[in-house]
Protein backbone atom coordinates (compact mmCIF):
# COMPACT_ATOMS: atom_id res chain seq x y z
CA UNK A 1 0.00 0.00 0.00
CA UNK A 2 1.22 3.43 -0.69
CA UNK A 3 2.16 6.10 1.48
CA UNK A 4 1.01 8.69 -0.87
CA UNK A 5 -2.04 9.34 -3.18
CA UNK A 6 -0.33 9.12 -6.75
CA UNK A 7 -3.27 11.72 -8.39
CA UNK A 8 -2.98 9.61 -12.08
CA UNK A 9 0.63 12.33 -12.43
CA UNK A 10 3.76 11.22 -13.05
CA UNK A 11 5.95 11.99 -10.14
CA UNK A 12 7.64 15.24 -11.65
CA UNK A 13 3.95 16.47 -12.44
CA UNK A 14 2.57 15.25 -9.05
CA UNK A 15 5.20 17.43 -7.20
CA UNK A 16 4.64 20.59 -9.51
CA UNK A 17 1.19 20.22 -8.28
CA UNK A 18 1.77 19.69 -5.02
CA UNK A 19 4.34 22.46 -4.74
CA UNK A 20 1.57 24.99 -6.54
CA UNK A 21 -0.96 24.23 -4.31
CA UNK A 22 0.76 24.44 -1.21
CA UNK A 23 2.47 27.58 -2.08
CA UNK A 24 -1.10 29.27 -2.76
CA UNK A 25 -2.39 27.88 0.27
CA UNK A 26 0.27 29.64 2.08
CA UNK A 27 0.29 32.94 0.25
CA UNK A 28 -3.64 32.81 -0.21
CA UNK A 29 -4.92 31.69 2.88
CA UNK A 30 -7.34 28.96 1.25
CA UNK A 31 -8.28 27.13 -2.17
CA UNK A 32 -10.82 25.19 -3.92
CA UNK A 33 -9.62 21.46 -4.69
CA UNK A 34 -10.60 18.03 -5.03
CA UNK A 35 -10.51 15.82 -1.81
CA UNK A 36 -7.35 13.33 -3.10
CA UNK A 37 -5.42 16.46 -3.77
CA UNK A 38 -6.52 18.38 -0.74
CA UNK A 39 -5.71 15.92 1.89
CA UNK A 40 -1.95 15.79 0.67
CA UNK A 41 -1.35 19.34 0.19
CA UNK A 42 -2.79 19.34 3.79
CA UNK A 43 -0.07 17.19 4.83
CA UNK A 44 2.68 18.60 3.32
CA UNK A 45 1.26 22.27 4.83
CA UNK A 46 0.88 21.35 8.17
CA UNK A 47 4.19 19.96 8.23
CA UNK A 48 6.07 22.98 6.86
CA UNK A 49 4.00 25.55 9.59
CA UNK A 50 4.91 23.13 12.09
CA UNK A 51 8.31 23.38 11.29
CA UNK A 52 8.20 27.41 11.60
CA UNK A 53 6.12 27.55 14.35
CA UNK A 54 9.49 25.16 15.93
CA UNK A 55 11.96 27.69 14.60
CA UNK A 56 10.31 31.31 14.38
CA UNK A 57 12.35 32.69 17.30
CA UNK A 58 15.65 30.97 16.61
CA UNK A 59 17.57 33.84 14.97
CA UNK A 60 19.86 36.71 16.26
CA UNK A 61 19.90 40.32 15.39
CA UNK A 62 22.97 42.05 13.99
CA UNK A 63 23.99 45.73 12.90
CA UNK A 64 26.32 45.65 10.30
CA UNK A 65 27.43 48.87 8.68
CA UNK A 66 25.98 49.23 4.57
CA UNK A 67 26.48 51.55 2.08
CA UNK A 68 23.52 53.58 0.72
CA UNK A 69 23.93 56.05 -2.46
CA UNK A 70 22.86 59.90 -1.44
CA UNK A 71 19.88 60.91 -3.36
CA UNK A 72 19.01 64.35 -3.97
CA UNK A 73 14.87 65.63 -3.11
CA UNK A 74 13.84 64.57 -6.25
CA UNK A 75 15.08 60.65 -5.71
CA UNK A 76 18.02 61.02 -7.77
CA UNK A 77 21.36 59.35 -7.01
CA UNK A 78 23.84 62.65 -5.95
CA UNK A 79 26.80 62.69 -8.31
CA UNK A 80 30.28 64.17 -7.52
CA UNK A 81 33.47 65.21 -9.67
CA UNK A 82 36.38 63.32 -8.80
CA UNK A 83 39.47 63.51 -10.79
CA UNK A 84 37.83 64.41 -14.19
CA UNK A 85 34.92 61.61 -13.70
CA UNK A 86 31.46 61.68 -12.06
CA UNK A 87 30.97 59.44 -9.43
CA UNK A 88 28.25 58.36 -7.16
CA UNK A 89 28.36 59.45 -3.26
CA UNK A 90 27.85 56.88 -0.56
CA UNK A 91 26.92 57.34 3.00
CA UNK A 92 27.35 54.91 5.63
CA UNK A 93 24.33 53.66 7.69
CA UNK A 94 23.86 50.85 10.11
CA UNK A 95 21.12 48.54 9.34
CA UNK A 96 19.81 45.77 11.71
CA UNK A 97 19.46 42.03 10.20
CA UNK A 98 18.21 39.05 11.19
CA UNK A 99 20.75 36.17 11.00
CA UNK A 100 19.43 32.60 11.29
CA UNK A 101 20.84 30.26 13.27
CA UNK A 102 22.29 26.83 11.59
CA UNK A 103 18.90 24.54 12.32
CA UNK A 104 16.44 27.49 10.79
CA UNK A 105 18.59 28.24 8.26
CA UNK A 106 18.26 24.34 7.46
CA UNK A 107 14.76 24.88 8.02
CA UNK A 108 14.58 27.53 5.52
CA UNK A 109 16.13 25.44 2.40
CA UNK A 110 13.73 22.82 3.62
CA UNK A 111 10.75 25.04 2.82
CA UNK A 112 12.39 26.52 -0.58
CA UNK A 113 12.52 22.90 -1.61
CA UNK A 114 8.56 22.64 -1.16
CA UNK A 115 7.43 26.08 -1.87
CA UNK A 116 7.36 27.94 -5.12
CA UNK A 117 8.90 31.74 -5.79
CA UNK A 118 5.69 34.31 -5.55
CA UNK A 119 5.65 37.32 -7.80
CA UNK A 120 3.50 39.89 -6.15
CA UNK A 121 2.18 42.31 -9.24
CA UNK A 122 -0.22 45.36 -7.79
CA UNK A 123 -3.44 45.87 -9.39
CA UNK A 124 -2.41 49.70 -10.20
CA UNK A 125 0.55 48.98 -11.80
CA UNK A 126 -0.70 45.73 -13.39
CA UNK A 127 1.39 45.06 -16.87
CA UNK A 128 4.57 46.98 -15.60
CA UNK A 129 7.53 44.92 -14.32
CA UNK A 130 9.30 47.88 -12.60
CA UNK A 131 6.18 47.66 -9.68
CA UNK A 132 6.27 43.56 -9.23
CA UNK A 133 7.95 42.25 -6.38
CA UNK A 134 8.80 39.02 -5.18
CA UNK A 135 7.19 37.80 -1.82
CA UNK A 136 10.13 35.57 0.59
CA UNK A 137 7.66 32.63 1.46
CA UNK A 138 9.45 31.34 4.19
CA UNK A 139 9.97 35.08 5.69
CA UNK A 140 6.37 35.26 5.51
CA UNK A 141 5.87 31.77 7.22
CA UNK A 142 8.66 32.66 10.25
CA UNK A 143 7.31 36.27 10.61
CA UNK A 144 3.06 35.79 10.12
CA UNK A 145 1.65 32.42 10.05
CA UNK A 146 3.91 31.02 12.75
CA UNK A 147 3.52 33.12 15.77
CA UNK A 148 -0.56 33.01 15.04
CA UNK A 149 -0.36 29.19 15.39
CA UNK A 150 2.55 29.15 18.10
CA UNK A 151 -0.05 27.55 21.00
CA UNK A 152 -1.66 25.39 18.97
CA UNK A 153 -0.27 21.94 18.42
CA UNK A 154 -0.89 21.00 15.31
CA UNK A 155 -4.59 21.03 12.99
CA UNK A 156 -3.50 24.21 11.43
CA UNK A 157 -5.62 23.41 8.20
CA UNK A 158 -9.23 22.64 7.69
CA UNK A 159 -10.96 20.82 5.07
CA UNK A 160 -14.88 21.81 4.22
CA UNK A 161 -16.16 19.82 1.72
CA UNK A 162 -18.17 22.46 -0.82
CA UNK A 163 -20.35 19.25 -3.12
CA UNK A 164 -19.40 17.62 -6.40
CA UNK A 165 -17.98 19.32 -9.33
CA UNK A 166 -20.01 19.41 -12.55
CA UNK A 167 -18.12 18.78 -15.02
CA UNK A 168 -16.59 14.87 -13.76
CA UNK A 169 -18.70 14.62 -10.71
CA UNK A 170 -15.27 14.95 -8.13
CA UNK A 171 -15.32 16.08 -5.35
CA UNK A 172 -14.60 19.60 -4.38
CA UNK A 173 -13.16 20.96 -0.82
CA UNK A 174 -11.95 24.11 0.40
CA UNK A 175 -8.65 24.15 1.77
CA UNK A 176 -8.15 26.77 4.75
CA UNK A 177 -6.06 28.03 7.26
CA UNK A 178 -7.12 27.86 10.68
Amino acid sequence: MAKYRKLSRTSDQRRALLKNQVTALLYNGKIVTTEAKAKEVKKIAEGLIALAVKEKDNFETVTVKAKVARKDKDGKRVKEVVDGKKVTVYDEIDKEIKKDMPSRLHARRQMLKVLCPVTEVPKEAAGKKKATKTIDMPAKLFDEIAPKYATRNGGYTRIVKIGQRKGDGAMEVLLELV
